[in-house]
C-alpha cells in the first residue's frame, strides 16, 4: 500500500457568472480513506443549459455516494461503472418533466487509485492526465466535436484550440438513459502524478505546462497554479482541477506528508528490537575476530 497526497480547485474565473465546475476529493477521515481508496472527481456542467451548475454537483454526490456504498463486486471499474450510472439516473429524475431547454447536463471524470492501482472513468471532455517522467500523457479520450474531427484528420490539434465548436460534446451524463462510459486501468509507479480538469484548464494549458506544474508544487499549490496559468492565457471558461500523487509505503515512511488523502497501510525501516539484535551479533563478530588473531 502507500500514500495518495491529494490537492484540488475550482474558480468561475474571470468571464462567467457562475461556476458550474465541482470538484472533489475523498476526505482524510472518511470511511473509503480508511479502506485505502482514493477517489477524485471534477465535473462540468454542459455550457449553455440552464441547472448545468445543479447536475456537475448531483453528479458528484451520487458518484461519490455510490462509491462508498459499493460492495466492489467485479472490481473498481465496475464500481465507477455503477457510480457513474447513478449520478445519470439522479441527473435525468431531477430534470423530469420540465422544459426541455432547462435540461441539465454535465462532464464527469473521476479517478480511483486502491493500492498501486489507478482506475479512471470518464464521459464528457474533462480529461485526466497521467505525470510520469516528466511528461502528462493524456489518460481519457474527449467525447467532443473536434476530438472526433481532429481524429478523422478534418482539423488540425492547433484548429481544434480555435473552433468555435470546441464546447460541443458528444457525451455527457444526463443526456440519456443509457450511458457510455470510458475506463481506463494503469498500474502506478514511485512518485506518478494525476491530473483531473475541466476543459477551462486544459483547453488553454498544454500538456507540456501541466507537467512542469504538476510536478514541482506540492498538490493543493499545484492544483491552484494550473488555475491560474488557463486564466493567465485567456480562458474564459471556470476552471477546476485535482492533482494526486501516489507514494509507495516505503518511500513515504518518515517524509512530511502535506495534504493527506489516505493512509497507507504498512512502512518501511528497521525496528528498535531489530537494530539491538544487530548490534549484538556485529559485537560478537568484532570479539570473535580478535580472538582468533590473538590466538593466531
Amino acid at each position: 500500500m502507500g500514500t495518495v497526497l491529494a490537492g484540488a480547485a475550482t474558480d468561475t474565473g474571470r468571464v462567467r457568472e457562475q461556476n458550474e465546475d465541482v470538484v472533489r476529493i475523498t476526505a482524510p477521515d472518511s470511511a473509503e480513506a480508511g479502506t485505502d481508496r482514493v477517489l477524485a472527481a471534477v465535473a462540468d456542467g454542459m455550457g449553455g443549459y440552464q441547472g448545468g451548475e445543479v447536475a456537475s454537483r448531483i453528479a458528484v454526490d451520487a458518484l461519490f455516494a455510490a462509491f462508498a456504498d459499493d460492495t466492489f463486486e467485479g472490481g473498481v471499474a465496475a464500481a465507477l461503472r455503477r457510480g457513474f450510472k447513478a449520478a445519470n439516473d439522479r441527473i435525468i429524475a431531477e430534470s423530469a418533466g420540465t422544459d426541455p431547454d432547462s435540461a441539465m447536463g454535465t462532464t464527469l471524470v473521476a479517478a480511483a487509485i486502491v493500492g498501486d492501482q489507478l482506475t479512471v472513468a470518464n464521459i464528457g471532455d474533462s480529461r485526466a492526465y497521467l505525470l510520469r517522467a516528466e511528461a502528462a500523457t493524456q489518460i481519457t479520450r474527449d467525447h467532443s466535436l473536434i476530438a472526433e474531427q481532429v481524429a478523422a484528420g478534418v482539423i488540425s490539434p492547433e484548429e481544434a484550440r480555435a473552433s468555435r465548436y470546441r464546447n460541443v460534446v458528444t457525451r455527457a451524463l444526463g443526456q440519456r438513459p443509457k450511458i457510455d462510459v470510458d475506463i481506463f486501468e494503469i498500474s502506478l509507479l514511485p512518485e506518478d502524478r494525476v491530473v483531473l480538469c475541466s476543459d477551462g484548464v486544459h483547453g488553454s494549458v498544454e500538456p507540456e505546462s501541466i507537467a512542469t506544474l504538476g510536478l514541482r508544487a506540492a498538490p493543493q499549490a499545484a492544483s491552484r497554479e494550473l488555475l491560474d496559468l488557463a486564466l493567465e492565457r485567456g480562458s474564459t471558461d471556470n476552471v477546476s482541477a485535482v492533482v494526486l500523487w501516489y507514494e509507495p509505503a516505503a518511500a513515504a515512511v518518515g517524509a512530511p506528508v502535506p495534504d493527506r488523502a489516505m493512509a497507507g497501510v504498512g512502512g518501511g525501516g528497521l525496528s528498535p528490537a531489530l537494530v539491538l539484535l544487530l548490534l549484538v551479533a556485529l559485537i560478537a563478530l568484532i570479539g570473535a575476530v580478535a580472538y582468533f588473531a590473538f590466538l593466531g
